[in-house]
């Protein structure tokens, strides 16, 4: 990511306790994240216990705990009200997206491509992104 945009990661997360570390970890190896928002939806498991665990270890690391369970919808919004980055992705804590395609999906952002875009396509057994979306906000 250069310098100029700085990329908010925000993972919604309900019942991940098995991934929400690894999936944090990797994240984190990318070495591309200027922050980490973890938004936990009433998660009844023991995954806020991790999450306080990973927030004593990681004083960056934002976790927002939703008082009950509101669906992934509520989650990434809270996610998004609460980053300051300029690029913000949605990671999903199951492991379903591989971290180390961020530089291919942030690569038309920084070469001028539509401001928001969604997307994930299947090819050779790999997940990988799919840069055909949904223009949301106009170049300014």
């Amino acid at each position: 990511m250069s310098e100029a945009l700085k990329l908010s990661v925000i993972i919604p997360c309900y019942n991940e306790i098995k991934t929400v570390e690894q999936i944090t970890q990797q994240v984190l190896d990318t070495g591309l994240a200027h922050e980490i928002i973890i938004v936990d939806d009433g998660s009844t498991d023991g995954t806020r216990d991790v999450l306080a665990r990973m927030q004593q270890a990681m004083p960056a690391l934002k976790v927002i705990l939703q008082p009950h369970n509101q669906g992934k919808g509520a989650a990434v919004f809270a996610g998004f009200r609460a980053a300051e980055g300029d690029v913000l992705l949605i990671q999903d804590a199951d492991l379903e997206y591989d971290p180390r395609d961020y530089p291919a999906l942030l690569k038309p952002i920084h070469e001028g491509a539509p401001r928001w875009f969604m997307g994930r396509g299947f090819w050779g057994g790999r997940a990988k992104p799919c840069f055909s979306g949904t223009w949301l906000l106009t170049s300014s």
